[in-house]
C-alpha cells in the first residue's frame, strides 16, 4: 500500500525520506531519519518499532546491507515487513519479506533507494530512482525527493488511489529541517508539493530562530519587532 524513497545529499549531508500510501497518515508510521546517521522506511504491514531500531544500528556503524540482515533476523513477523536503508556514504539496501503485498519491487542508485508494495507495476521504484539521479544536485534535497516521488506517481504509483503522503528531511540538528505531511485527502503528492513551496523559503530561518533568535528574521508573528 506504499511507495517510498530514502535519499542522501552528498553536497549537504542531509537525509530525506518520503512515502505515499492509500492508508491514512502514512508518514507517521513509515518515515524515519536521523541527522548524521541515515534514513529508513518501515512499510508494507507496518511495524513502527523497526525504524528507530534500524537507525540505531546505522549509528553504531553497521552498513545498510548489514543493517538489513540484522533487521530481517530480529523483526517480529519479518515476512510481512518491507524496509529501505540509506547511509552517509550513499550506500543503500532494501528488504521485502515473503508476505509483502501485491506487486512489489525495489530499486537502488547512488544516494537513493526506493521500494513499494501493491504497486501498479514493478517499474515504479526504478522510475523514482532514475528521476532522483537525473535531478539537479544543487537543488534542496527535499525538492529532489518530491520530484522523484512525482515521477513514481506518474509511472503508475500504487495500484489504487492514494490518500496520504509525507516527507521528512534532517540536516545538522536533531530536529527535522522539514517534516511535511498530508494525512488524508485527494492528490496527496501534489498537496505535499504545495506545502513544500510554502515551507522551503522559511525553513532555514526557523533553524536560525532556534539557534540565534536575535538574528532571526520576522514573519509578522504577534510580538515580533
Amino acid at each position: 500500500m506504499t511507495f517510498s524513497i530514502v535519499a542522501h545529499c552528498a553536497r549537504t549531508g542531509q537525509f530525506g525520506v518520503a512515502v505515499v500510501s492509500s492508508s491514512p497518515a502514512v508518514a507517521a508510521r513509515c518515515a524515519y531519519a536521523r541527522a548524521g546517521v541515515g534514513a529508513v522506511t518501515s512499510q508494507n504491514v507496518t511495524d513502527p518499532r523497526l525504524g528507530p531500531m534500524a537507525l540505531d544500528l546505522l549509528e553504531r556503524g553497521l552498513t545498510p546491507a548489514e543493517c538489513q540482515v540484522v533487521m530481517a533476523r530480529v523483526a517480529t513477523h519479518a515476512q510481512y515487513r518491507q524496509m529501505t536503508f540509506i547511509d552517509g556514504s550513499g550506500r543503500g539496501a532494501a528488504w521485502s519479506g515473503t508476505g509483502t503485498l501485491g506487486t512489489h519491487a525495489e530499486a537502488f542508485g547512488k544516494d537513493v533507494v526506493s521500494a513499494g508494495n501493491l504497486l501498479a507495476n514493478a517499474d515504479v521504484p526504478a522510475a523514482i530512482v532514475a528521476a532522483f539521479e537525473k535531478g539537479d544536485p544543487s537543488l534542496e534535497l527535499g525538492e529532489r525527493i518530491l520530484l522523484a516521488l512525482q515521477a513514481g506517481a506518474d509511472a503508475g504509483g500504487e495500484a489504487g488511489p492514494v490518500y496520504s503522503a509525507g516527507m521528512l528531511v534532517v540536516d545538522r540538528e536533531q530536529w527535522p529541517l522539514a517534516d511535511l505531511r498530508v494525512d488524508w485527502g485527494e492528490n496527496p503528492v501534489a498537496r505535499l508539493m504545495e506545502l513544500w513551496a510554502v515551507w522551503k523559503p522559511q525553513m532555514y530561518d526557523y533553524v536560525q530562530r532556534a539557534l540565534h533568535p536575535a538574528q532571526a528574521p520576522s514573519y509578522g508573528v504577534p510580538g515580533d519587532e
